[in-house]
């Protein structure tokens, strides 16, 4: 592992890991996703969609390129340190989503299991290089968690 030599890198590092979350001991995703539960209710509380797309969009374009400097420090290809992407992925998952702990816990569960299975295209975007590849299969994993979340959402609702 390279150093971080300049407070740019050592900037970009501490965002890629979600200030060191990503050095959870077992499983860092999981980490990286518990760590992004504070930001999707900071985006959330206000219920503007608007605000909350912005922010996920915005989190999204810091998170490629600090991922790409991450990967460079850290010596390999999608290093399990680097968790801004988990982050990103779930404010995909958690979008239009109601702020309660059913659909925390249910978009928790469905972004972690399409993470990890890497569905079309999530198993090609992950192909890429840098941080594109890194962050990218993650937003395409949230689509397809947030798409299951709203449907369960919906039957629970049905159902009840």
């Amino acid at each position: 592992m390279a150093a971080a030599r300049t407070p740019l890198e050592r900037m970009a590092l501490s965002v890629a890991t979600l200030g060191g979350a990503g050095y959870g001991p077992i499983a860092p995703g999981t980490w990286g996703t518990l760590a992004a539960v504070p930001l999707w209710l900071l985006l959330a509380l206000p219920a503007s969609p608007l605000l909350y797309a912005a922010g996920t969009v915005g989190l999204t374009a810091i998170a490629i390129p600090c991922a790409t400097t991450a990967e460079r420090l850290l010596a390999k290809k999608d290093a399990g340190p680097v968790v801004i992407d988990e982050a990103a992925g779930f404010l995909v998952t958690m979008f239009l989503a109601p702020v309660s702990p059913v659909a925390g816990v249910l978009g928790f569960v469905f972004f972690r299991a399409f993470d990890v299975l890497k569905l079309y295209p999530a198993d090609r975007l992950e192909r890429y290089p840098g941080g594109f590849g890194i962050v990218m299969d993650d937003v395409a994993s949230g689509v397809y968690a947030c798409l299951c979340l709203h449907l369960a959402l919906l039957a629970l609702r049905v159902a009840s």
